[in-house]
């Protein structure tokens, strides 16, 4: 088994955004520290790390001089050229590993894994031309959703089959050549468990999240979720096993359908902190984030019993101005994410309301 990580040691975080910010930031208290690696000038990550590199991700000199000052490497987002990760693979431990990566970048990889692994999902079909999305339709029926095979992410590259959809226009507005169709499922609830594994092979799943989006983009998660306990260990234990077959060393968020008759469907993973667990930060013995470091570092992975029932809340766009007012409210904890501007649709932020006994 590979050697545990002391204090001192440096983590290289590739991706300079939010969730690399928190993990910088609940690395340090563990006494590691953290070196990203980004593309983007003064990033999230970058205000709260000891040292970044603002380089491209091709860039290979900078890529070794990275790794080079770094003791393990861990991603914060999954949408990085798996050949960049691959190449530091070879000069340092990453972890997860570029093959994780590779499965969670591509939406029909990720449902064929998933149901090789035994997980239901919703139908899906790989559509390469405008015949095969006819003959998808044809066979998977309307309503359902035609959305990119990479790159697409808060409602972001994909479009709605319906009745009055003509299939050549939505087709050509992906601008595509690989993407797939999902049926649409009937489901009750949307949720989401995040599930940690460390060096040694042992995993611990995080409690259930209840999760409620708006156009596209997470609005609340909430914990406990409003499900029965079988609901529930029937959710984690699809995150565990899906974790335990990608052999898995960090985290794996895996988002899911709640059906009406109590099933759970996969839905997305990401191996990788997650929005939907920003609540263990003040609701949980151990947040997501310190969970992370201590995944990737070979420390033994913290309890993830909850605290308080905890309530989410994304601050997106113009709502971060609500800030003041939420500094205010003593059941609430403020995190902000360091952006300077803001936009429609850009997360700045998130609030953790607590219900105290």
């Amino acid at each position: 088994m590979a050697e545990t990580l002391a204090p001192g040691a440096v983590i290289g975080i590739i991706g300079g955004g939010q969730l690399g910010r928190m993990t910088a930031l609940a690395a340090a208290p563990l006494g590691f520290r953290c070196h990203i690696y980004t593309p983007e000038e003064n990033s999230p990550a970058a205000q709260v790390a000891e040292r970044t590199t603002v380089a491209p991700y091709d860039d290979e000199t900078a890529l070794a001089e990275f790794a080079a000052s770094v003791d393990v490497i861990t991603y914060e987002f999954e949408n990085i050229p798996v050949d960049t990760v691959q190449r530091l693979s070879k000069l340092a431990p990453v972890r997860p590993r570029p093959s994780v990566l590779a499965v969670s970048q591509h939406r029909v990889a990720e449902k064929d894994f998933a149901r090789d692994s035994g997980a239901g999902t919703a139908p899906y079909r790989h559509v390469t031309t405008l015949d095969q999305l006819r003959d998808a339709v044809a066979e998977i029926g309307r309503p359902s959703v035609l959305k990119t095979c990479r790159f697409g992410y808060d409602g972001k590259g994909q479009v709605k089959i319906t009745d009055r959809t003509e299939l050549e226009e939505a087709w050509n507005s992906l601008d595509t050549d690989d993407a797939v169709l999902e049926g649409f499922v009937s489901f009750e609830m949307e949720i989401s468990v995040i599930v940690a594994r460390g060096l040694d092979g042992t995993s611990r799943a995080f409690p259930v999240a209840e999760n409620h989006h708006v156009d596209h983009i997470l609005s609340t998660s909430t914990v406990p979720a409003a499900i029965p306990a079988e609901t529930e260990a029937a959710a984690r234990t699809v995150a565990e096993a899906l974790a335990e077959r990608l052999d898995l060393v960090g985290l794996l968020a895996v988002e899911m359908f709640v059906t009406p008759d109590g099933k759970v469907l996969v839905n997305e993973v990401a191996p990788r902190p997650h929005n939907s667990g920003h609540w263990s930060q003040d609701g949980c013995a151990t947040s997501q984030f310190e969970q992370f470091v201590r995944a990737v570092t070979g420390l033994p992975l913290g309890p993830v019993d909850v605290l308080f029932p905890t309530v989410m809340h994304n601050l997106i766009g113009d709502e971060v101005e609500q800030w003041e007012e939420i500094v205010a409210e003593p059941d609430a904890k403020l995190h902000l994410y360091g952006k300077a501007e803001a936009r429609p649709g850009r997360k700045m932020g998130h609030v953790n309301m607590m219900k105290r006994a």
